[in-house]
């Protein structure tokens, strides 16, 4: 019996990237093929030129359709077959495989924020609710609003066979994370993009819609980040490595934040758990540091560390593709010296 695979791309919608689908209907016996798609509509081509190619790259089973379907995640490329110029995991992979002898793996905290009738979810018509404080993993009473998309979303993610790690409820009323990890790149680009998708889908029939802003709300309320957790080989055996990396990282900060999302600026501002976008610092169990170290890290002189600068609405096949070559760059040097 022929079945349908889904077939979701990321487009060129600026400042940040809008996912995008379709359903193919593939014969029973068939893997999903390359297809196109009108770039004209995605801002990824021009109306006089505007084929684009969907490449497969991940397949999972759908969660949704249930039975052979599935869900295709695919690369835009050129109809020479060659990246097209809003596709960024060409170049994680390309870093990845440059430093693959160090295994660097990745771990992401997705922060977003539920939205319906133009206000975050819960929030009254006017004013505000009560301030933060009861919200973070809360439970109980109005204050909790979204959980049954949360829990939806996670047999979702279960089913999908995704490595989701965990959820909780966030600082602000509405606000939510999932985690993703821990697992390589592109793989962990991978499925965020397939996580963030089925969460947008299943939000759809609630008739609510999800904001990955960075700073969903302007005022007294916590912001949206992509909390990014990276290790390597070398930092799993021993501290030394973590400060070379952190060190890296601080020699390249203004880089990094100027690609880890649109409206990073109005995010890390020394408040609300950040730390300013124009600063670096780095510590153990410090959440006001542009990289914490875990405190379980700090005492075994071993492990990984954690980026707070990533927006929720950062691309992450760009924030993995650059960790990978500043911090394993680094190494590499440190090793080769």
């Amino acid at each position: 019996m022929p079945y349908q695979a889904e077939y979701i791309w990321i487009d060129g919608t600026k400042p940040s990237p809008l996912l995008r689908n379709k359903t193919r209907i593939v014969a029973d016996g068939k893997e999903p093929e390359i297809w196109g798609f009108d770039g004209s509509s995605t801002n990824q081509a021009p109306g006089a030129n505007s084929d684009c190619v969907l490449r497969p790259v991940y397949t999972c089973p759908d969660p949704l359709r249930g039975g052979d379907n599935i869900l295709v995640l695919c690369d835009v490329e050129l109809t020479d077959f060659t990246p097209h110029p809003t596709n960024t995991r060409a170049a994680c992979v390309a870093a990845a495989e440059k430093y693959a002898d160090q295994e660097p793996m990745f771990g992401i905290e997705q922060e977003y924020t539920f939205f319906q009738h133009g206000r975050p979810l819960g929030w009254p018509e006017t004013g505000f609710p009560a301030p933060q404080g009861p919200y973070y993993c809360g439970v109980g009473g109005e204050k909790m609003v979204g959980r049954e998309i949360i829990e939806a979303h996670t047999i979702a993610c279960l089913k999908a066979g995704l490595s989701i790690e965990g959820t909780n409820a966030e600082v602000m009323m509405g606000q939510w994370e999932f985690q993703i990890g821990v697992l390589p790149a592109p793989m962990i680009g991978d499925q965020m993009w397939v996580a963030r998708w089925l969460l947008h889908r299943i939000a759809e029939d609630f008739g609510v819609v999800v904001s990955f802003d960075a700073k969903p709300m302007p005022g007294d309320w916590n912001g949206a980040g992509a909390h990014t957790n990276f290790s390597t080989k070398a930092t799993m055996q021993g501290y030394d490595a973590i400060v070379t990396a952190c060190e890296a990282l601080g020699r390249n900060a203004l880089a990094h934040v100027e690609n880890y999302g649109a409206g990073i600026k109005d995010r890390l501002t020394g408040a609300h758990e950040t730390a300013a976008w124009d600063s670096f610092s780095w510590g153990a169990s410090d959440r006001g540091a542009s990289v914490r170290i875990p405190w379980a890290v700090e005492k075994a002189k071993k492990g990984w560390l954690e980026d707070r600068r990533p927006n929720a609405n950062m691309d992450p096949y760009l924030v993995a593709g650059m960790i990978i070559e500043t911090c394993c760059g680094a190494l590499a040097e440190e090793a080769g010296a």
